[in-house]
């Protein structure tokens, strides 16, 4: 394997996202999960999973894998788990705020929240790792969501207020803000496909909320940029390569780039969320070359999107989540290499990448599949709450340590 070759100041880590991994959270997935349970429970009868998954624990067949409820309960040990994370390497944690903590109510700031998330932050510098501070990671405090969410234009504003206050608040310890988390992966998902809340199938208002998701990145940037322009503000989206060839410039140009091209001038860096490749037509697997969830195990495809998001995007880029579902820890560790050893090629062939977040650091409660997927580099038993580090995280950690 050749010897990995990165800048010092390169970061490393991996990332989690409030909802899926702090529990007791009180928002619009919240309330979403406890009417959809029995139903994703249901469809899960019909799926084919593999058997070794279905005796764990929780499982896909049982309402109570898609209640997200305690979740990893990061909340309260969030020091304990990035002792975990600094023990294997990393020098750099990416994670999300959750706006219900921080305003429960229309217009009140919770000071207790913003205590908690301050030192969540001061814990991470205590050990010697830099926060990369995701603002909205999809989920909507109840009464945003009961007002429109974003399909209602006000969201733009109540959005932006909160974005300024939460950046006032940790400017003095946060250089890296994400300001919007895949905004085009979630709205086809929400209003499309209809299998994310608010579960519409309408066209029209699946325009409407990128178009709303769109200016008010524009807008939220312009702002904090004119008030803190030492900060650095990016914006993240899921992205995939294509094949077969055959209409791959149009699709993948819509898969991947609508969004990033149109805030282009608005962003100092873009964050690329890699985890498969798509082959039009072709069912979910099984084997060596899939995942638990049967996504295809393709690491050239993240060279691939690298150098197209440098192309059209020309701004840096982080590696902002990369991983996938493997329970018994028999892909991850030669995923991790495999991955990385594309980033070096594309590094060399110029593109500015300046790091990588595996994800995820913790096994976690993935949206509309529940907690049985896993992709942790540390196991977490749901019952006990007890963490446990994949063999796949020292493997991270060995490549970290030879750069």
């Amino acid at each position: 394997m050749e010897q990995f070759l990165f800048p010092h100041n390169f970061l490393w880590g991996a990332a989690t996202s409030s909802h899926q991994v702090e529990g007791d959270t009180t928002n619009d997935w919240t309330k979403w999960e406890r009417a959809h349970a029995p139903r994703l429970a249901e469809n899960a009868r019909l799926k084919s999973y593999p058997n070794f998954i279905l005796q764990g624990y929780p499982n896909p067949l049982l309402e109570e894998n898609y209640i997200s409820g305690l979740g990893a309960d990061h909340y309260h040990r969030f020091r304990e788990d990035f002792d975990i994370a600094r023990a294997l390497g990393h020098n750099a944690h990416r994670f999300s705020i959750e706006w219900s903590r921080i305003e429960p109510e229309k217009g009140r700031f919770d000071e207790a929240a913003i205590a908690h998330y301050r030192e969540v932050i001061t814990a991470l510098r205590a050990r010697g790792m830099e926060p990369v501070v995701t603002l909205w990671h999809w989920t909507l405090p109840q009464w945003v969501a009961d007002a429109g969410g974003w399909d209602s234009e006000d969201t733009a504003g109540y959005l932006r207020r909160y974005c300024e206050r939460v950046v006032e608040e940790y400017k003095d310890e946060v250089r890296l803000w994400v300001i919007l988390n895949e905004p085009q992966y979630w709205v086809v998902h929400a209003y499309v496909k209809g299998v994310f809340p608010p579960a519409e199938r309408n066209i029209v208002h699946a325009l409407t909320a990128f178009l709303h998701l769109t200016e008010v990145h524009k807008s939220v940037y312009a702002r904090l940029k004119s008030l803190y322009p030492d900060l650095q503000f990016g914006a993240v989206e899921s992205m995939g390569w294509i094949e077969p060839a055959v209409c791959r410039w149009m699709l993948q140009w819509f898969r991947n780039f609508a969004f990033p091209f149109l805030v282009r001038r608005h962003i100092d860096f873009m964050g690329v969320n890699y985890y498969r490749s798509r082959r039009i037509g072709k069912k979910d697997a099984s084997g060596p070359h899939a995942s638990d969830m049967g996504w295809d195990i393709e690491p050239q495809g993240l060279g691939r999107v690298l150098k197209s998001a440098a192309r059209w995007i020309r701004k840096p880029l982080y590696i902002t989540e990369n991983g996938l579902a493997d329970a018994r820890d028999e892909k991850r560790a030669e995923f991790i290499r495999a991955h990385i050893a594309e980033m070096l090629k594309a590094k060399k062939e110029g593109i500015d990448i300046r790091g990588y977040f595996h994800w995820s650091l913790l096994d976690n409660f993935e949206w509309d599949s529940g907690f049985w997927p896993r992709f942790g580099l540390v196991e977490v038993d749901y019952k006990t709450l007890e963490r446990k580090i994949r063999r796949s995280a020292w493997e991270y950690k060995r490549i970290i340590d030879s750069i």
